[in-house]
């Protein structure tokens, strides 16, 4: 079965409809986010993300127990879309580590910017220390962090070998890792590559191609968290990719 698809009069409407949100949410952490407290602050990011995703007709399902209330804890998720860190900020808003070309892009560069991202020049090695220290002070802070360990993102079907070098602060914080694994689908319950933001695809094209989907599901499988206190770095990567290997094969 073929996923169903917009006519172009409904695609170009969603896709305004998504311009106009994102400008409202640049105005929000520019102009607001600086008189709030960080609970607030992740109260609207939350009901922004999640209005962001009702626009695009993206529903959540998510599978297990994603416990992120308690604190000091390290999302690690497979990164497929620039809509995962939307996707996870609507059940739970998280602080990302982005690379830093993020931050650079128009539009949504001062959307992430405002809303707390940490980012990261993937390019020099001496900046994982320098990152690391800020992750360490937010979990210190009871805000969750979330990381792609892939670096880069990957179609979904699996994933790319993690890197371990930001899993450190959760070590020294003996923290718990959440792994996600994201898996979107259309209507007909397939794996949808329309959200993929892979290859040669720009980011304006892969908005557009979401827009042009009916609708589509994002699975988000959560596996019981792994304690990460006493374990190395390296290992806690390659179990933490093990287990999402094995979620996204059983979907």
């Amino acid at each position: 079965m073929s996923a169903a698809r917009n006519s172009l009069p409904v695609q170009i409407y969603r896709a305004l409809r998504a311009c106009a949100h994102v400008l409202l949410g640049i105005a929000i952490t520019t102009a607001v986010f600086p008189w709030l407290d960080a609970s607030a602050r992740r109260t609207r990011v939350k009901r922004w993300s999640e209005r962001l995703l009702e626009i695009l007709a993206v529903s959540i399902v998510v599978r297990g127990d994603l416990n992120l209330r308690e604190g000091n804890v390290l999302v690690v998720a497979n990164h497929v879309s620039w809509l995962d860190i939307f996707v996870l900020n609507a059940v739970h808003p998280v602080r990302f580590v982005a690379k830093a070309e993020l931050g650079r892009w128009p539009i949504a560069g001062a959307m992430v910017r405002g809303a707390g991202t940490l980012f990261i020049e993937r390019a020099k090695r001496h900046d994982t220390h320098r990152v690391n220290h800020h992750v360490a002070e937010v979990l210190a802070a009871g805000d969750v962090v979330a990381i792609f360990p892939e670096a880069t993102t990957s179609d979904g079907a699996t994933t790319l070998p993690f890197k371990s070098s930001l899993l450190q602060p959760i070590v020294e914080a003996a923290g718990r890792i959440a792994p996600v694994a994201i898996r979107y689908q259309g209507r007909d319950g397939m794996r949808s590559l329309a959200p993929a933001y892979i290859g040669d695809t720009t980011f304006v094209a892969s908005v557009w191609r979401v827009c042009g989907e009916e609708s589509l599901q994002v699975v988000l499988d959560a596996p019981p968290a792994i304690h990460a206190g006493g374990g190395h770095r390296r290992e806690l990567a390659r179990t933490a990719e093990a287990i999402i290997r094995s979620a996204l094969a059983r979907a």
